[in-house]
């Protein structure tokens, strides 16, 4: 019995670190911003550099992919109106995108945009925080990317 017990709290700390990897609770690396519906310039764009040295498969898994810093590197809050929200990336290297959205629930994607560029589009977008990570696909390598907001279209 022991020993079950002491088994059962080994895998519950090693997926409370594994969680804490990406760690949606530090400030942000580049920007902490604030937009509403309607907002101008329409992209809003950041320039930044991905990746880092979490590895969202092992961390977050399912369609998780990339290395990732462990802080956010931006942090958008968002009220809605009725127009989508699209969050994209433009980069010449291999990037992906972690979110993790105002509902708790871990947004990720990997080539949806244009070539090997992440998208991800919310047509009925939440208000709320969104932490939002760029990832550099292969590897723990840093790349120049930019990171795009808009309602109109992805990147």
């Amino acid at each position: 019995m022991l020993r079950t017990a002491a088994t059962a709290f080994i895998g519950v700390a090693i997926l409370a670190s594994a969680a804490l990897a990406q760690d949606y609770r530090l400030n942000p690396i580049y920007q902490n911003i604030s937009l509403s519906g309607g907002f101008t310039p329409d992209p809003y764009v950041i320039n930044l550099q991905s990746g880092g040295v979490n590895n969202t498969a092992q961390t977050l898994g399912g369609s998780c992919r990339g290395y990732v810093a462990t802080a956010p590197d931006v942090r958008l809050n968002f009220r809605a109106g009725s127009l989508p929200l699209i969050i994209s990336v433009n980069s010449g290297s291999d990037t992906t995108l972690v979110i993790n959205g105002p509902d708790g629930r871990w947004y990720c994607n990997d080539d949806g945009g244009n070539g090997l560029n992440p998208s991800v589009r919310w047509n009925s977008p939440m208000s709320g925080q969104y932490d939002i990570w760029v990832g550099t696909y292969g590897s723990s390598g840093n790349a120049n990317a930019q990171l795009h907001i808009s309602e109109l279209y992805s990147q």
